[in-house]
């Protein structure tokens, strides 16, 4: 089975949605004939031409606004904003158009776009290239919003959000693009051709969209976690002794909860970790949800450990970071309440 980066296993997604089906279209700023910023799309342009793969004006409001007219007509936009960052120009265009299409036409027509985003932090970008916005979509009825964590889920999700028939956003861990990442930026990196989930399948398969997987068993405490903190987690457990749960949510909306409900009643205890701002970030949501369906298994309150209240920091950037020692910290302080 061949080995690939996250970037590698999404442009296969791509390549195979558009080589099985002439209504996906791909496009955004760069994303043609210099083959995106990060190099997701490079090739697609040369192999299906520039009616399928092709450059669009910077504008992210024009590039929503043209793939919910295209979805409307039939075809199936697979676009890319550069950054998640980039985004706020177009969210009147996902909200209001492309998440109510189905709605407000009693069901005449449907939108099946995906909006392609970069997204977190770990590459010293600073406060407009480090943000994640995911909270400001799961919020809105009508979209589904989907974080991979590794090559062999990105692009069996992605593929499996192409053929939705409605609006999915899929946000990018770019911290992940080349290889896992534990929240040590001072060691060496690990590249996605030495790990196991960077065996992706050539040809056609999906990942389905709202099922979590477990990526580490464990007994004493539940982490709830999606993209760069599935790693962070995982080592926060290893380097703490205690015996963690690490669940990758894989899809924030729809969201898998009966796997979260069952193993929060199984450990008692739970963590739920996000590289988002605290206030009103996705995992309140997570919390609110494991106290209604878990409170009286729970032996000690849902713990955070999130992004800071302010700006991403570009020089105070692992102070920012959540990394294993602040999820370690939790993870001690949930097992000693």
């Amino acid at each position: 089975m061949p080995r690939m980066t996250m970037i590698e296993a999404i442009r296969s997604a791509m390549d195979v949605a558009m080589g099985r089906d002439d209504n996906v279209v791909v496009f955004g700023e760069d994303v043609g004939y210099f083959g995106g910023v990060f190099r997701c799309t490079q090739g697609l342009q040369q192999k299906y031409g520039r009616s399928r793969c092709f450059d669009a004006p910077i504008s992210e409001l024009g590039i929503v606004g043209a793939a919910v007219g295209m979805a409307a007509y039939g075809l199936k936009p697979c676009i890319e904003i550069q950054f998640a960052d980039y985004v706020y120009p177009a969210y009147d265009q996902i909200v209001s158009e492309a998440a109510r299409l189905r709605y407000r036409s009693n069901g005449e027509f449907t939108c099946p776009i995906v909006v392609r985003m970069p997204t977190g932090g770990g590459i010293f970008g600073g406060q407009t290239h480090s943000q994640s916005p995911e909270a400001l979509f799961t919020h809105v009825s009508g979209l589904k919003v989907v974080v991979p964590s590794n090559p062999l889920d990105a692009k069996g999700l992605l593929i499996a959000s192409i053929e939705d028939p409605d609006p999915v956003i899929f946000l990018e861990p770019k911290r992940l693009y080349n290889g896992p990442f534990d929240g040590h930026h001072d060691r060496p990196v690990t590249a996605w051709s030495k790990h196991e989930l960077g065996e992706v399948p050539d040809g056609h398969y999906t990942v389905p969209l709202g099922k979590a997987e477990i990526r580490r068993p464990g007994s004493d405490v539940t982490v709830l976690a999606y993209g760069t903190m599935v790693y962070v987690a995982q080592a926060a457990a290893e380097e703490t002794g205690i015996d963690a749960e690490v669940i990758d949510l894989r899809t924030l909306l729809p969201l898998d909860l009966d796997t979260i409900v069952a193993s929060v009643k199984k450990t008692r205890r739970c963590v739920v970790v996000h590289e988002a701002t605290l206030t009103s970030g996705f995992g309140a949501e997570l919390v609110s949800l494991v106290q209604e369906n878990c409170f009286y298994h729970l032996e000690a309150p849902v713990a955070r450990v999130t992004g800071w209240d302010t700006p991403y920091p570009h020089a105070q950037e692992w102070d920012y970071f959540p990394g294993p020692k602040r999820v370690g910290e939790a993870l001690i302080e949930t097992m000693g309440a």
